[in-house]
């Protein structure tokens, strides 16, 4: 057992890296995500990724290297962290801090991301210009949980502040199901 104490303000995420079993990475609200390896004493990579809190990472299914923010300044970020000064991706579109960001397990381009505007969206992050795949506003209040099946593709799970979990599949209206 270890403890890993670098972070400079409360910690909201902690995900292991799908591919390499010692390493994970962590956000926090000092606005710093830190990749760790469990084998060495401190943090291997300090991405100063967001000018605000950061709330939710997740690593890429298909690229060890590749890894998705969602902050407070409302920006969800995507990241090689072999060249992290700059984002590869910035993507825009919620209007209030996002609570999770999740790659999808089935498209190595595909982010899920919900947010206290009350909205769940998927991205492209491949396609800058024309990211934002769909929007849903199922919630009526903050959406702050989001996953994708690992087992069937484009089956959706949000959760929210209004005691609901909505499952629903790509392309439907969460409330018709």
């Amino acid at each position: 057992m270890r403890l890993f104490k670098e972070h400079t303000y409360c910690i909201y995420a902690a995900v292991w890296n799908p591919r390499h079993a010692d390493v994970f990475a962590s956000a926090s609200g000092d606005c710093t995500v830190r990749i760790w390896d469990v084998r060495e004493p401190n943090a291997t990579i300090i991405i100063p990724a967001h000018e605000h809190e950061i709330l939710s990472c997740d690593w890429n299914k298909y690229n060890d290297c590749m890894l998705v923010t969602g902050a407070v300044d409302k920006l969800i970020k995507v990241w090689d962290i072999r060249t992290y000064r700059t984002p590869m991706t910035v993507l825009e579109g919620h209007t209030y801090a996002i609570r999770r960001v999740k790659f999808s397990p089935h498209q190595e381009s595909l982010i899920a991301s919900c947010s206290y505007d009350m909205t769940t969206c998927l991205w492209d992050y491949r396609a800058p210009e024309d990211a934002l795949l769909a929007r849903y506003d199922h919630h009526t209040e903050f959406a702050v949980g989001i996953d994708i099946s690992v087992l069937v593709e484009g089956l959706l799970a949000s959760t929210g502040w209004d005691e609901t979990v909505y499952v629903w599949q790509h392309g439907m209206d969460p409330r018709a199901c």
